[in-house]
């Protein structure tokens, strides 16, 4: 969203570790939660991303992600309990 095409806001998921990298001591908020770059490449609505979010949810977390705005809270919850225990 706010002025990236499907492709560039793929793109900053893709870099999202060199992000991190560059910022080290501040933690990164990711706002990905039933975004148009899920609905439109998945050709499905908004209410209909909950699985494309927490896919991307789990992936900026992975990348190094501390903060996720969400709007699906439970499965956010789930998502970030499941991550946290494969980096233990």
């Amino acid at each position: 969203g706010f002025g990236k095409t499907l492709e560039q806001n793929y793109q900053l998921m893709h870099r999202l570790s060199d992000i991190v990298g560059l910022f080290p001591d501040n933690p990164l908020l990711v706002g990905v939660s039933r975004k148009s770059m899920i609905y439109k490449l998945l050709d499905i609505s908004p209410e209909e991303a909950l699985n494309g979010t927490t896919v991307l949810h789990a992936l900026a977390l992975q990348a190094g992600a501390r903060i996720l705005r969400v709007h699906d809270v439970r499965a956010a919850v789930e998502a970030v309990k499941i991550m946290g225990q494969l980096k233990n």
